[in-house]
């Protein structure tokens, strides 16, 4: 089953806060700045765990993982309330 994730993160330096972006985007959607918003399963997140704790210093970074809920259908919208612009996610479809 697939749930919403929101990650967000905090990183100190550059080079690092890159390598985190561009494996956030192999998985999820920038919604903001520092946030993604990620459809994943149990595998995936494990390896995206996995990825993301190879780019960050464990004492300086921080890595926010946000449990939304399942995705439950085709064209899934998390449970998220908005002021301003909003934000539509992408279908993600696990190829297997």
């Amino acid at each position: 089953m697939r749930r919403f994730y929101l990650i967000s993160y905090d990183i100190s330096e550059d080079k690092r806060r890159t390598k985190v972006f561009k494996t956030l985007q192999d998985f999820g959607d920038r919604v903001q700045f520092s946030i993604f918003c990620c459809q994943l399963n149990k595998r995936e997140l494990l390896e995206l765990k996995e990825r993301l704790k190879k780019c960050i210093h464990q004492k300086e970074d921080q890595i926010l993982f946000i449990d939304a809920g399942p995705v439950s259908n085709a064209n899934p919208h998390p449970e998220i309330n908005y002021l301003g612009r909003i934000w539509t996610p992408e279908p993600r479809v696990q190829i297997i």
